[in-house]
């Protein structure tokens, strides 16, 4: 009787076992494009850990950082093909495949947080509806802090940055770097710290924190807090596979992904700060742009947002206008 006993409860666990959510698990593929200790990417370990812990197990959410998984221009793509059901990117990247993507790295046009978050909600019904015509989701943003000049030499006015090999990684940076006379070189984050290294790169736009990353002072003596503008990092959903989970699984990655958003910004503007304490505890000069350097960025600010204009056509006009109204 013991042993038919023993026999039915072994049976019974083993049921359980079967139809346990961890038989029924999903697992998902996180591309990024930033190291695994970047403000970013951290922020998405904790989005894929609210998720699992929402979901009982029952989504599981692996991130690869620092390009291991897919380039970042490839990224995507790869989520928009299914080759990945989540990813990571700097929205700016694509620009070149429609304007509107652009948006928040136009010169001078946002560069406060404040201003930054109210472009992002006169943008982003735009970048979803783009996104949704391709199979995707937007799941949520992130800002970056503003951008400064970090660089080899000093800059005391435009002219001092012709012949510098200034890293270019969209639209933007390479406009800036053809109208400033600096030798535009693509290099996309996770080749950036090598190509200070070597010399390939001698300038580069960027924030604090990712000068920190690459160890900047070693390579570079200056950051020009020009506060450039303030881009942003979108995270993406597959949506067929978004739709695949059950309703509940989904909205835990809704949740997840608004409560990601928030604390992203949040971080972003501490790190604002710390970022820059570091580069000078590290040597580096943290300096204000100088008149005539501010006055000849703002001029290209003003070309930029024209451009930007003309390739955006109406819809992009549209969006601008809201913005500078609102």
């Amino acid at each position: 009787m013991k042993h038919m006993m023993l026999h039915a409860l072994l049976g019974l666990a083993g049921a359980l076992l079967i139809t346990s959510p961890t038989s029924a698990q999903t697992k998902w593929n996180l591309p990024a494009a930033y190291p695994a200790e970047n403000y970013q990417t951290e922020n998405l370990n904790f989005f894929a850990k609210q998720v699992a812990d929402g979901s009982g197990g029952a989504l599981v959410i692996t991130v690869h950082p620092n390009a291991s998984l897919f380039k970042a221009p490839e990224i995507k793509r790869a989520v928009q093909t299914g080759q990945a059901q989540v990813g990571e990117v700097i929205m700016s990247l694509h620009e070149n495949e429609d304007a509107l993507y652009g948006l928040d790295v136009i010169p001078f046009l946002a560069t406060s947080f404040e201003q930054a978050r109210k472009l992002w909600e006169i943008q982003k019904p735009a970048i979803e509806k783009k996104l949704a015509a391709q199979g995707m989701v937007l799941l949520y943003a992130v800002a970056w802090p503003p951008q400064g000049i970090f660089s080899k030499t000093e800059i005391n006015k435009l002219a001092d940055m012709k012949g510098l090999k200034f890293r270019t990684y969209n639209v933007g940076t390479t406009r800036i770097a053809e109208l400033t006379g600096a030798q535009p070189v693509t290099i996309q984050a996770a080749e950036l710290s090598q190509a200070l290294a070597t010399g390939v790169v001698t300038a580069f736009m960027s924030a604090g924190p990712t000068g920190a990353e690459v160890k900047a002072w070693e390579s570079v003596s200056y950051f020009y807090d020009v506060q450039g503008w303030i881009p942003k990092q979108m995270v993406f959903a597959n949506r067929a596979a978004l739709d695949a989970l059950p309703k509940s699984t989904r909205d835990v990655v809704l949740q997840a992904a608004r409560a990601a958003e928030e604390r992203g910004w949040k971080v972003a503007q501490e790190k604002t700060k710390s970022s820059l304490e570091l580069l000078a505890g590290k040597g580096m000069k943290i300096v204000p742009p100088s008149g005539a350097l501010a006055s000849d960025l703002q001029k290209i600010g003003e070309q930029l947002t024209g451009d930007w204009v003309k390739k955006a056509g109406n819809d992009g006009k549209a969006i601008l206008d809201a913005y500078r109204n609102k």
